[in-house]
């Protein structure tokens, strides 16, 4: 399979996941509130909605995509405008948006050039992204329900960007990037192990797939997760990564119940 078909595939099955557990909620259930301070499920599934009607934009119309990214002043803003929809409104868009990209994303090839939010990127890394998007808004769901998701193997396309954004996360904090690499380690859901960086390192991250997903994506925070850190670039990364594109986010504060023993700062 080439990489854009299995991106999209994997796309594919991450809406469905987050699909079963939007399709048996009450309209009440829409309000519920999420760990996003101000946003109910409604407002997750509205802004993966508006952010995949954009993304149909960029890859079929770059220069209206441009025009509306310019006049858009926050995130907030069309999760603000779609609060006047009833939830079966919202459900039923984010459905039609999201087979739509899935159609324009189906016939790109994964070298090409796309504008976003920032810096262009190219196919592949554009659909991974609104992967990425889709897994991460869908856990502030499943803990607004108070359900656990079974992780798939397809968060390995998370962990490739919560790795590939090390820098970023320095940059946006206004931080210098160190020099120095980080060796990360991590067992995948069905057991396998996947790496990234160089072999032999002093900073290394280490521990479960899903539990590094949530530190990048911010969604744990990292003492409430079994991540073993060592080394001080790997300390400093793990403090603040963040896989999204914009301002430095706040990301979780520590639950109390620490699954790990703190970084070892060498």
């Amino acid at each position: 399979m080439d990489l854009m078909r299995e991106l999209v595939a994997d796309l594919r099955d991450e809406t469905a996941s987050l699909q079963a557990l939007l399709s048996p909620l009450e309209p009440a259930g829409w309000e519920l509130p999420t760990p996003a301070e101000g946003w109910a499920i409604r407002d997750q599934i509205s802004h993966l909605a508006y952010f995949d009607d954009a993304a149909v934009g960029a890859a079929t119309d770059p220069a209206a995509f441009r025009a509306a990214a310019a006049a858009l002043t926050s995130a907030d803003e069309p999760v603000e405008r779609a609060r006047s929809m009833a939830p079966a409104e919202v459900h039923a868009w984010f459905g039609t948006a999201r087979a739509a990209l899935l159609t324009a994303l189906s016939g790109l090839d994964a070298r090409r050039r796309l504008p976003w939010y920032g810096p262009d990127m190219s196919a592949a890394s554009f659909a991974t992204a609104r992967l990425m998007e889709t897994w991460a808004h869908g856990q502030d769901v499943a803990d607004a329900l108070g359900v656990t998701r079974e992780p798939a193997a397809r968060l390995r396309h998370v962990a490739t960007i919560g790795v590939r954004a090390l820098p970023y996360s320095f940059v946006v904090r206004g931080l210098a990037v160190p020099e120095r690499p980080v060796r990360v380690e991590l067992t995948m859901p069905g057991g396998q192990v996947w790496t990234a960086g160089p072999d032999g390192v002093p900073d290394v991250v280490r521990g479960p797939m899903l539990d590094f997903c949530l530190l990048v994506t911010q969604r744990a925070h990292r003492d409430d997760t079994a991540l073993e850190v060592s080394g001080q670039t790997a300390a400093a990364w793990t403090a603040i990564a963040q896989a999204f594109a914009g301002p430095p986010g706040r990301g979780r504060a520590p639950s109390g119940k620490a699954r790990m023993p703190r970084p070892d700062a060498r």
